[in-house]
């Protein structure tokens, strides 16, 4: 019998060695499947703005579902591959033309779950965030960040890919 080694939990496909490959596999097949189905919809007459909004609402949906958890493990082949589906979209016409790249709606997305975390105490999150900072609490003159939290140590690519150190580290060079 065959070692299993993958796993799909609530939609997300994990695998052993953490990659996100599988899952931006299975979710642009699926999203194939739907832009079949597009393509029946406008030869049965429905309008642009109608297409563009189902292509919006399920197919953008499909492609951002939980990115929060597994964005940090994609390769820059993976995102290559969901851009090139949306350019595809694009010339179709089954999606809008100012629809941004896939890296910026991950981004947008994250940035979005971020401030959710932060200004909400009762957020199921929140007890994952790290203490407030020393400098934040004494109003040193730093540099303005995003937030006001201690930095985690850098223990290795593993916990670089998690969503809340991604967001810590965001934009601090």
């Amino acid at each position: 019998m065959a070692r299993n080694t993958s796993l799909n939990v609530l939609g997300v496909t994990l695998t052993a060695n953490l990659s996100a490959s599988d899952h931006i596999r299975r979710v642009l097949g699926k999203c194939l499947q739907t832009l079949y189905a597009l393509r029946v919809l406008r030869s049965h007459g429905l309008c642009d703005a109608g297409l563009q909004t189902v292509f919006h609402s399920v197919i953008v949906a499909k492609l951002l579902y939980a990115s929060s958890a597994w964005s940090g493990f994609t390769t820059a082949d993976d995102r290559q591959r969901v851009n090139a589906f949306l350019c595809r979209g694009k010339r179709c016409g089954f999606c809008r033309q100012d629809l941004p790249m896939f890296e910026e709606l991950l981004d947008n997305r994250d940035k979005q779950l971020f401030n959710k975390i932060m200004n909400n105490t009762q957020h199921v999150l929140y007890s994952l965030l790290p203490p407030p900072s020393a400098a934040s609490q004494q109003h040193y003159q730093l540099r303005q960040r995003g937030h006001n939290r201690q930095l985690p140590q850098h223990t290795g690519r593993l916990t670089d890919c998690n969503f809340i150190t991604r967001m810590l580290y965001r934009d601090s060079y």
